[in-house]
């Protein structure tokens, strides 16, 4: 796969690549919510200042509030791949452990800064001889979530010598029962969240840290006065408290997502994993699979490090459906 393609998303180099597909093309690359979050609307001059403090603090403690994190746990970024990017920086680590397979760019940017990087199955298991582990729960492309209880007790170990616990919770939106959030500022423990999954909104680019203070002071510090724009700000507040949109969109989600189970198995797909976001299939042929959709103007994910496997995202509607469900019945 050419490196552009890594994270999904890129439909502008599939239409080049294949410019003889069928259009519309179909974008089911990314694990992101085809039904994106709209709120009431955005104030006119959100767009003509710079944004505040007290939008800032507002938007924070709508965050605390739908996820029972300690508002003083919490700092906004915008979104969460930078955190990704910065923490490896931030922490003196020298041996990682991170869940494997997961979302790749933990590993490339921990062995950029020169750690050690162990990618295990069992990270939790490794937490007495790490200086930090990682892991994304929900796990990212498989799905596999970890309980609260094994979490605290790797954090606990770890916070003991030192080190650090690192969840990704870019998907937790989806069980927020699964989320570490109250135990936020705990010794130890990093809580990654992503806003843009979740609402539909990654190109607001909002996301947040939850950590000790003493770590947030650094993230703040190099963040500088304004790391989130005020539009970001205004609809994340708005979004983080709308929790009877969040209650319907669990639930259209998971009604979608058992849709395209439908017409995956039916097409002997077999899926593997995955969250309400997005299915994980494994084939002996999936790059001839990947292939064949893409000519046929849908996008998939396909792996480097995982050539066996693809992973599909959600159809918008019906007629998005059924364009899958006809390109798969053709493989065989």
């Amino acid at each position: 796969m050419r490196p552009d393609w890594q994270h999904g998303g890129a439909i502008d180099r599939m239409k080049t690549e294949f410019p003889q597909a069928p259009t519309p093309w179909i974008d089911l690359s990314t694990g992101i919510n085809p039904w994106p979050y709209r709120g009431s609307g955005m104030d006119a001059e959100v767009y003509d200042r710079l944004p505040t403090q007290a939008a800032f603090t507002n938007c924070r403690n709508a965050l605390s509030e739908a996820t029972n994190a300690p508002p003083e746990s919490i700092c906004l970024a915008p979104g969460s791949e930078l955190l990704i990017r910065l923490l490896p920086h931030l922490l003196s680590c020298r041996r990682v452990a991170i869940l494997d397979p997961s979302y790749g760019d933990y590993s490339e940017v921990w062995r950029h800064a020169g750690s050690d990087v162990i990618e295990t199955e069992d990270p939790l298991s490794l937490a007495d001889s790490v200086d930090a582990v990682i892991v994304c729960n929900p796990n990212n492309p498989n799905g596999r979530v970890f309980d609260a209880g094994p979490l605290l007790r790797a954090r606990e170990r770890l916070a003991a010598r030192g080190g650090w616990l690192i969840v990704d919770e870019a998907y937790c939106d989806l069980t927020p029962s699964r989320s570490l959030a109250a135990h936020g500022g705990a010794e130890g423990l990093i809580i990654l969240r992503s806003f843009g999954k979740f609402y539909g909104l990654p190109g607001l680019r909002l996301g947040a840290i939850m950590a000790p203070v003493d770590l947030l002071k650094r993230v703040s510090q190099l963040f500088g006065a304004w790391p989130v724009s005020s539009a970001a700000l205004q609809i994340g507040a708005e979004a983080f408290r709308d929790q009877a949109w969040q209650r319907d969109t669990r639930a259209m989600l998971q009604s979608a997502r058992q849709a395209l189970d439908l017409v995956l198995e039916s097409n002997s797909m077999r899926v593997i994993g995955g969250t309400d976001l997005f299915r994980l299939i494994q084939a002996d042929n999936a790059d001839e699979t990947w292939r064949h959709l893409a000519q046929a103007g849908l996008y998939v994910r396909h792996f480097e490090n995982m050539p066996a496997h693809l992973r599909i995202g959600l159809p918008v509607n019906e007629i998005q459906l059924a364009r899958l469900n006809e390109a798969l019945s053709l493989l065989a």
